[in-house]
């Protein structure tokens, strides 16, 4: 367990959640320091201005003072673009769709703002994650971290640490976890917290709420091309999937299965199962992007949230992107064991299956799962909501 002794920085946001998480160090009678992180000071396509850090970092300072803790401020903005953005961007351009937020909390939060941290004298770091954390000692004599979901079903983010590992749970401290947002609130308020009534942070991390084609146009160029939407009689006749790899792969549409609808941008700023900012009109249901071709850069649709081509009955992660947070967990090829698996923030658990092979992880799904999107991380918990580990979703 942490020592009282052990030296505490807080990652404080000016967000009411880190606030809390400060406060309520200070309180249990750690030695607390606050560390203000600038990520990101580009504005192009943010859609609130170009201010937003600067309004954030003076209420982070008026949090610290009001809680009577040292205040720091480092910029990582130059980590940020080169091991989020960049990463981003370059996902996107080859039509896959990336969590830039996971890769925030495993490559910035957990890495190189604990290492500024420990610089500055701290022992471990605390965020305002709504998750927990609680450790075991195994037969060998070695402590095992183990992550778990928060305890507000509504708020609970351990999905967004899904790619942690066990020296830095060693390191990190979830003070709120165990609370909902409403206590949290009712604590900042309470307590005078400038930050009491602040609405919650929206958008990508550190970046905020943006506009993502104006974004993305940063760095990657509109091609225009053609949209097709598919017909539901397309799968009719269509022999169902036998084997792993073929639940797992995605339909392959040609231009000529379906009807030009429409023109597009380009595929890079598009998402499967993504409904809005489509543009075109004339069919009765919502359309919805059910496959992209970057090569030949068509956007492919389908007409209503019930369209086959939505849904899939698994998914395969390559044996490179398979994280375990739980070493010991770690499967064989060969191996299967059921889970809980969700492949999207707030998603509800669903009760899939692992199978491990020599080539990487299948994940077959109880239910057929709605936009299972190349870039995007499954994540796999045990039926306590223990997160156990995760990967990026190959196809």
């Amino acid at each position: 367990m942490t020592n009282m002794s052990n030296k505490i920085a807080v990652g404080l946001s000016g967000g009411v959640d880190s606030s809390v998480a400060a406060l309520l160090l200070k309180r249990q009678g750690y030695d607390v320091s606050a560390i203000f992180m600038q990520n990101w000071n580009d504005a192009t396509g943010t859609l609130h201005g170009d201010c937003e850090w600067e309004e954030e970092l003076s209420v982070a300072r008026m949090v610290a003072k009001k809680i009577d803790i040292p205040f720091y401020f480092v910029d990582l903005s130059a980590e940020y673009r080169s091991r989020v953005v960049d990463y981003m961007f370059a996902e996107y351009a080859a039509g896959r769709t990336p969590n830039p937020d996971v890769l925030c909390n495993s490559e910035i939060k957990f890495d190189a703002f604990l290492k500024h941290a420990e610089y500055l004298g701290a022992d471990m770091v605390a965020t305002g994650h709504y998750c927990r954390k609680d450790e075991f000692t195994d037969a060998g004599g070695n402590t095992v971290y183990r992550l778990l979901a928060g305890s507000d079903t509504n708020k609970d983010q351990s999905y967004f640490l899904c790619q942690l590992n066990q020296e830095q749970l060693s390191k990190a401290l979830f003070p709120i976890g165990h609370l909902t947002k409403p206590e949290v609130r009712a604590i900042a308020r309470e307590a005078g917290l400038p930050s009491a009534d602040k609405k919650d942070s929206q958008g990508i991390c550190f970046v905020g709420k943006v506009d993502l084609p104006v974004f993305l146009q940063q760095q990657l160029k509109a091609r225009e091309g053609e949209a097709v939407v598919i017909p539901r009689r397309f799968y009719d006749g269509r022999p169902a999937p036998e084997t792993l790899e073929q639940m797992a792969e995605p339909v392959v549409y040609s231009r000529t299965d379906g009807i030009v609808a429409g023109r597009h941008d380009g595929v890079q700023f598009y998402t499967i199962g993504q409904r809005h900012g489509l543009n075109i009109g004339g069919h009765k249901e919502p359309l919805f992007v059910i496959a992209k071709d970057p090569g030949e850069n068509i956007l492919y649709l389908g007409e209503g949230a019930s369209h086959p081509g939505l849904y899939r009955p698994a998914l395969f992660i390559r044996k490179e992107e398979i994280h375990w947070i739980r070493p010991d967990q770690r499967m064989a090829p060969g191996d299967e064991r059921s889970c809980l698996v969700r492949i999207r923030y707030r998603q509800p658990l669903q009760n899939g299956r692992l199978v491990c092979r020599s080539e990487g992880m299948y994940i077959v799904f109880e239910q057929q799962q709605r936009g299972i999107t190349a870039g995007q991380f499954a994540a796999w918990y045990a039926s306590d909501g223990e997160l156990l580990g995760s990967g990026v979703i190959n196809r």
